[in-house]
């Protein structure tokens, strides 16, 4: 029965983790995105995150957008800098074109770093960037 659902190939949207400066404490944060370059908005969106090794876990966060519009992106979460040294996982589910899409996005441990960034589409900004 599982083998007869069909989940289709979830395109044009990522998860990109980007350095921002903190206005109000004044430091260099790294944040979690969902971005949407789609042609068409994504509804229903629920994303799960956590990291891991083999050793540690942290909690899981559950976190939803009711409606991202296309070419847009929404901020998922904080990434503490102890958490950089694990696995991240985005475990990212929505409804578009009357189907359900789902992915896993993983941030190998430590890949989240300043030598990895690149230019996030949709964003005009510098990230590190899953597909």
């Amino acid at each position: 029965m599982k083998k007869d659902i069909e989940i289709p190939v979830i395109e044009d949207v990522y998860v990109a983790a980007v350095r921002e400066k903190h206005e109000e404490y004044q430091t260099l944060d790294w944040n979690a995105y969902l971005i949407n370059d789609r042609a068409e908005a994504i509804e229903g969106v629920l994303i799960v995150t956590k990291g891991y090794d083999g050793k540690r876990e942290t909690s899981t966060m559950r976190h939803s957008i009711s409606k991202l519009p296309p070419q847009s992106f929404a901020k998922v979460e904080f990434l503490q800098d102890d958490v950089l040294q694990l696995n991240n996982e985005f475990s990212v589910s929505f409804f578009a074109e009357s189907k359900m899409f789902h992915k896993k996005f993983v941030f190998k441990k430590n890949s989240i770093n300043e030598k990895a960034l690149q230019e996030i589409p949709v964003m005009q900004k510098k990230g590190v960037l899953l597909k």
